[in-house]
């Protein structure tokens, strides 16, 4: 008998939500990130871990560019 195989794999719903995040983004560069990012996160049940990468990164993206670092 084989093993089933998994509806998704790890990391598919990650990787989809930072593809929406982008086009939300690019069409709406007026709105807080942090709504979008809350906007992605619960379309795409993120765990917290995972909404915490996407805090980590495109937050702190957004703090490196407003400091000029």
């Amino acid at each position: 008998m084989a093993a089933a195989q998994p509806t998704q794999l790890p990391g598919d719903r990650v990787k989809k939500a930072i593809q929406a995040f982008c086009e939300l983004r690019a069409d709406n560069p007026e709105k807080d990130r942090r709504l979008l990012l809350q906007k992605v996160e619960t379309q795409f049940d993120l765990s917290p871990l995972e909404c915490e990468f996407l805090h980590r990164h495109f937050m702190e993206e957004s703090d490196s560019f407003l400091h000029g670092k």
